[in-house]
């Protein structure tokens, strides 16, 4: 069988547990040869941590693109995390046009949005650009802010299923193919991933844990990815990447000194186990 390649786009922050240094290990053991195009390099994530360091590596874009396309260097799938400009959403539309293998996946995290509101430093402009890129990728992973800024719908803190059905239904309109959308929860303790593929929802629901952790979107989507590569559903991918989320939370809950990231790596082993479930 063929080796999956995959190249991931979003940036570095060398300490914190998040985006690329989660993204390449979490690939890695789901077995999948996996490729980094950092769009920028941090010394640390920017929740929490005061004087971190920030270079912003837009401009190296380009001519990494056209090394690789002069190589005939090919992926089987592009996931984009967290990407710091509207410049960098249209990098990435080219680099799927040049370098994206026969019957290559776009897979979008339009990482820019939760609780109501944007990530500092975003505005309309990127969220224009991000719809942009939601339209032509395969599958996105948006949580409810961020869907509602793609869709334009008011975001609720409180919701039934109808505002979920909205939302999946606007997100379609927009062009999204397949749609998994997170901390979709509708009973207290509890929250889960509501996959619509075909028009088709089915929701996976698991035990809330009230504590935030940064980097848990990271954390998700990139398991989601790899049990994707791996030839499972996208409905037992989000459920896979569900869990093993979960786990990586509740192996952190206890250990204050640890109030950056998440501890996802003693967890591997159980994410590699779920990956070889028939």
């Amino acid at each position: 069988m063929k080796n999956k390649r995959i190249l991931t786009v979003q940036d570095i922050s060398c300490v914190g547990q998040c985006s690329l240094t989660v993204a390449l290990p979490i690939l890695s053991a789901s077995g999948v040869e996996t490729c980094i195009l950092p769009s920028a390099v941090l010394s640390t994530h920017t929740a929490g941590f005061k004087g971190f360091t920030f270079r912003d590596l837009t401009d190296d874009i380009p001519a990494i693109a056209a090394h690789w396309k002069s190589e005939n260097i090919k992926f089987d799938a592009i996931y984009t995390g967290y990407l710091g400009s509207a410049k960098q959403i249209a990098y990435v539309k080219e680099m799927f046009r040049d370098l994206a293998a026969p019957g290559a996946l776009l897979i979008a995290d339009p990482a820019m949005a939760d609780n109501g509101r944007l990530y500092t430093g975003f505005d309309q402009a990127f969220v224009e650009e991000m719809k942009t890129l939601c339209s032509v990728a395969d599958i996105i992973l948006p949580n409810i802010t961020e869907a509602s800024f793609l869709t334009g719908l008011p975001y609720r803190e409180e919701y039934d299923g109808a505002y979920i059905d909205e939302l999946i239904a606007a997100l379609r309109e927009g062009g999204a193919k397949t749609v998994i959308l997170t901390g979709v929860g509708f009973s207290e303790g509890k929250t889960g991933v509501m996959v619509n593929e075909g028009g088709v929802s089915r929701y996976y629901e698991h035990h809330r844990i009230p504590k935030g952790s940064h980097g848990t979107g990271d954390v998700y989507a990139s398991a989601f990815v790899g049990a994707l590569m791996r030839g499972k559903s996208a409905y037992d991918s989000a459920a896979i990447a569900a869990d093993y989320t979960v786990r990586c939370i509740e192996n952190t809950v206890g250990d204050p000194d640890h109030w950056y990231g998440v501890k996802f790596e003693p967890v591997l082993p159980y994410y590699i186990g779920r990956l070889g479930d028939k």
